[in-house]
């Protein structure tokens, strides 16, 4: 069993899987900001990104990078753009068979990489798995049933790390087909952000199941482009976490989209999320940019590209989507 384990990155999802994994190794947790960490230790738990849910006190809080020395694992949880630099920051202290667990959801802008690509060249480590599926910290914290999948090529390493996250409540599934479950959790925020438009323009069900449906489309055409297999995509990873983002009030990225549909601009949208991420607006300059380049049609990705980057009217975006579809 691994033992010592290292958290990077204290947002809701982090903090979360700092608070599993305490149930059964020895866990600290990276906060970003000091004031942050002095708020978590005197209060007993992240009121700023994981409100209600008490951390277990056995937790090592701090903001210093040194925490990942001589762990045996390490978890990213931080946001996608900010991965390659705290990578680079954190590489002194982690050891070259250090296992490394990625858990955010993104492609690099700039790159069009996965996570678990930069973590392999800042790092050259090959010890590298991705975690990802319908998992909202909100319901895993509270221990509420969920499934999803670990994913990596080496065979020996999902069955060392699969026991260390799996618990009665979150029930964890090996997968050897990294680059679909990586791609598949990026793309359907894009997805998730056209839904959030669907509900606060207003629109219904039926709507919304079209939108879905297209994004799923678009999610198959991008991923199998890169050798994803297609029970990936059809799999928790894929249309499970599809359905679950693009239906929730936890979504973080349908929040976004609903209030796109009220008018308010981003650089609002920004503040009142209070310093959380949502990874589907970079995701979608990235999947457009290379989708682009390389003749992958995605029409609901490239009209979603034109709102957020190009400020096309919703309204006229929507009919133009109608109209190609």
């Amino acid at each position: 069993m691994i033992e010592k384990i290292a958290v990077i990155g204290a947002g809701g999802w982090g903090t979360t899987l700092a608070n599993l994994l305490a149930e059964k190794s020895e866990v600290s947790l990276w906060v970003r900001e000091k004031e942050l960490v002095d708020v978590i230790k005197k209060e007993g738990e992240n009121k700023f990104f994981l409100p209600g849910i008490k951390l277990n006190k056995n937790i090592n809080i701090s903001n210093s990078l040194e925490i990942a020395k001589d762990k045996e694992m390490v978890v990213m949880a931080v946001p996608t753009q900010f991965t390659r630099q705290t990578t680079k920051n954190i590489k002194e202290h982690i050891k070259k068979d250090t296992i490394i667990v990625s858990v955010a959801k993104g492609l690099e802008i700039g790159t069009d990489k996965r996570i678990s690509q930069i973590l392999r060249e800042e790092l050259g480590n090959d010890n590298i798995l991705a975690l990802s599926g319908p998992n909202h910290c909100e319901e895993v914290s509270r221990r509420m049933p969920t499934a999803t999948v670990i994913a990596s090529e080496n065979m020996r390493l999902l069955k060392k790390v699969q026991p260390v996250f799996n618990r009665t409540y979150f029930k964890v599934y090996p997968h050897d087909d990294i680059v679909g479950v990586e791609f598949c959790g990026s793309i359907k925020n894009i997805t998730a952000i056209a839904s959030g438009v669907v509900d606060g323009l207003g629109y219904g069900d039926n709507t919304k199941a079209s939108i879905i449906t297209l994004g799923l489309t678009e999610m198959n055409n991008f991923s199998r482009h890169f050798g994803a297999k297609r029970a990936t995509i059809y799999g928790l990873a894929g249309v499970g976490d599809l359905v679950a983002t693009c239906t929730s009030k936890h979504s973080r990225n349908r929040f976004v989209g609903e209030k796109l549909a009220e008018g308010i601009s981003f650089e609002e949208i920004k503040k009142e999320m209070h310093g959380m991420v949502a990874e589907g607006v970079t995701t979608t300059k990235a999947v457009y940019e290379f989708s682009a380049k390389n003749n992958i049609k995605m029409p609901l990705t490239t009209q979603l590209y034109q709102v957020l980057y190009e400020e096309k009217d919703l309204k006229k975006a929507i009919s133009d989507l109608i109209e190609l579809i």
